[in-house]
């Protein structure tokens, strides 16, 4: 063995030594300390054990009443939830029966009511056949409003496909009556055949006449439009308007001014449509009577002033008259003045007579044009 091999190992004796030392196990009162405290620390161990197995044992008692509480109350729900299944399926039920009862009522009421049409179409029908003379191609019938304030065809066109699939069934199930052939011999069932074969006939035959019915209508339909817009052409050309101004959907425009008039126009509708039924003239012969009041007033008030004398002599004057004192000269002018204006008061009052009486002709003419057109819309409407 070397030195340092020695060396190690003399220290790890002497640090046995020491710890030996320390702890004293070579004692007896160190050794019965221990056992002492081995003793206590089982005896506290047994009693925590028994504690717990107690605690245990009360935990396992009340996990097995909730357990058994559970289990009572999972039957008792059960039990509820079939009687509210059952409520609810009861309920059900009687809600479905009702709204099977109240869609019978329904459906039979709808049969009713198209066995009643069905019934007037039917009565009509025989009604135009046994009709003689030939009528009109249709006939206007009343509006008749339903509920809301619809009218049938409206009501129609918002039905529902559903509806109207349900309505054509009801419909066919009392126009198209069910084959009763049992027990049929060959004799009745040819009976039959030939029956069916003459209602096919028959029925072809209305079929066919209500399709030329139908087209017949249509080319009356359309005459009347084009006779009653040759009418609104007539009618807008006498006017003095384009002639398709009045087959529009809405009426033409009142021109009531010149395009070229860039001012803006304050006049009511009342007044512009006076213009146009002749008012215009009023209005211009009420302007010009201003404007000749204000002339006159104007030459009335004017400052008289002698024309002076031309080489002694007045200018005016005709040779070989005596000359007039300055006095009379003034009163000679006025009576000249006046002459002068009365001339022109006459002639004014001719020209309004004129134009009066051309208005009176103008209106003679208008009226006589609207009789004349109220005749031919009679005599129209006789012809239609």
């Amino acid at each position: 063995m070397s030195d340092d091999e020695e060396y190690t190992s003399s220290e790890e004796e002497e640090v046995v030594e020491e710890t030996r030392e320390e702890t004293g196990e070579g004692d007896p009162e160190f050794i019965k300390r221990q056992d002492q405290k081995r003793s206590d620390l089982d005896e506290q161990l047994k009693e925590y054990i028994s504690e717990w197995r107690k605690q245990r044992a009360k935990e396992e008692d009340e996990l097995k009443k909730l357990k058994e509480k559970q289990a009572k109350r999972k039957i008792s729900r059960a039990e509820e939830e079939q009687k509210m299944a059952q409520r609810k399926k009861e309920e059900e039920e009687r809600r479905v029966r009702e709204a099977e009862e109240k869609k019978q009522r329904e459906i039979e009421e709808k049969r009713m009511r198209l066995e009643e049409a069905e019934k007037k179409r039917q009565a009509m029908l025989q009604a135009m056949k046994d009709k003689d003379k030939k009528g009109p191609n249709f006939t206007i019938a009343k509006k008749e409003t339903g509920v809301l304030g619809l009218s049938s065809a409206a009501m129609e066109r918002n039905k529902t496909k559903e509806q109207l699939e349900e309505e054509k069934k009801i419909s066919l199930s009392f126009r198209i009556k069910p084959l009763a052939i049992e027990g049929f011999g060959e004799q009745k069932l040819r009976e039959k055949a030939q029956e069916l074969w003459e209602l096919i006939v028959k029925l072809e035959t209305e079929k066919y006449d209500l399709e030329e019915r139908q087209k017949r209508q249509d080319y009356d339909l359309k005459e009347l439009k084009e006779r009653q817009k040759q009418q609104l052409r007539h009618k807008a050309l006498k006017k003095g308007l384009d002639p398709e101004a009045l087959t529009g959907k809405y009426p033409p425009k009142i021109q009531v001014a010149s395009k070229y008039e860039r001012r803006v126009d304050t006049r009511s509708y009342d007044d512009k449509k006076k213009l146009f039924e002749g008012g215009y003239n009023t209005v211009y012969a009420e302007n010009l009577e201003k404007s000749w009041q204000e002339k006159q007033e104007r030459f009335t008030q004017r400052t008289k002033s002698k024309l002076p004398k031309w080489f002694g002599e007045r200018p005016g004057k005709k040779a070989g008259e005596p000359e007039t004192p300055e006095g009379e000269e003034d009163a000679k002018a006025d009576e000249d003045i006046v002459e002068d204006e009365d001339e022109v008061e006459e002639e004014v009052v001719e020209e309004e007579d004129e134009e009066a009486e051309e208005d009176e002709e103008e209106e003679e003419e208008e009226e006589e044009e609207e009789e004349e057109e109220e005749e031919e819309e009679e005599e129209e409407e006789e012809e239609e």
